[in-house]
């Protein structure tokens, strides 16, 4: 299984394993890292599962899409590299995909 690396608001670090097929917001929430709120249950109709994505995974990542751009612009936090967790499928090409948890808007 691919490993995700999660640096959570206080700053720890959690190396977690994700089963492929599932959302980056998946497999954090199945961990039980419930910094990560996803109150939609991943539909990209909010923005509380927004993450900041390693700079050497970005390319590796789909493109954002105008909804996923337009909720992320809601978060005080929101930075080059921000991306809704609900929108980036986990696989096997995302082994070592570090994110970071933002501060809570």
């Amino acid at each position: 299984m691919p490993k995700l690396i999660v640096v959570t608001r206080d700053g720890t670090e959690r190396t977690i394993e994700g089963e492929t097929g599932l959302s980056v917001m998946e497999v954090v929430r199945d961990a039980g890292i419930d910094e990560l709120l996803a109150l939609c249950g991943g539909c990209c109709s909010c923005a509380t599962c927004h993450v900041v994505v390693d700079p050497a995974f970005a390319d590796l990542l789909p493109p954002i899409d105008p909804d996923e751009d337009e909720l992320l612009d809601s978060s005080d936090a929101r930075v080059a590299l921000s991306r809704l967790s609900c929108q980036i499928p986990f696989d096997d090409s995302l082994d070592g995909l570090k994110i970071t948890i933002p501060a809570e808007d």
